[in-house]
């Protein structure tokens, strides 16, 4: 029975993989609104898997080697998708794209070299909090405008899009302050050499 509810999170996570190229369709520049605001509705869709995915797991207690591994990375290119879509669509500058994308492939990078060693650093409600803001963000400024009479969606958008990157880089720095805390514990030497 297990081995069958384990399907339903790995196929929410695969949805995520899904909605891809569908995306890239869907925010194009000139698109018209229609497709713009079907491109929201699977965005958005394929963002509400993200939580439901992993919670099913845990109360299901079906955790898969599958599930470890493609979960973040599902998480990962969705947003790193959808920052650089709307980069011509003039919707996210590209600075902040840049900033928020280098720290979740530092991030990541940080993640492999401490699973070669065996440490597991658990994830932050920091960084909880910034996958949240940066998918609500990117919700509100996919929304295609006009479509509703909200003249400051655009502003909310940008106010929530800021607040998202703020705990992008709190959140970074805050794991890489674990990662040097506890690698250096494992490295002693490493520590010392780099203090030298």
């Amino acid at each position: 029975m297990n081995q069958h509810l384990a399907l339903i999170p790995n196929l929410l996570t695969g949805y995520r993989f899904a909605v891809i190229p569908f995306l890239l369709f869907c925010l194009q520049p000139g698109a018209s609104t229609p497709i713009k605001f079907t491109g929201f509705l699977l965005f958005v869709s394929a963002a509400i898997t993200d939580y439901y995915d992993g919670y099913l797991a845990r109360r299901w207690d079906v955790h898969t080697d599958f599930g470890k591994l493609m979960d973040p990375l599902a998480d990962k290119v969705l947003v790193a998708l959808a920052f650089i879509l709307l980069i011509p669509l003039e919707l996210v500058a590209a600075e902040i794209s840049f900033l928020i994308l280098a720290r979740e492939f530092i991030i990541t990078g940080l993640r492999g070299v401490a699973a070669t060693e065996g440490i597991v650093i658990a994830a932050s409600k920091l960084g909880k909090w910034k996958t949240t803001f940066q998918l609500i963000a990117l919700s509100i400024l996919m929304f295609p405008p006009g479509l509703l009479p909200l003249p400051f969606l655009p502003q909310l958008g940008t106010a929530t899009l800021y607040v998202a990157l703020l705990l992008t880089l709190v959140s970074g720095g805050d794991y890489l302050l674990k990662f040097l805390k506890i690698y250096g514990k494992t490295h002693p030497e490493k520590g010392d050499r780099a203090k030298s």
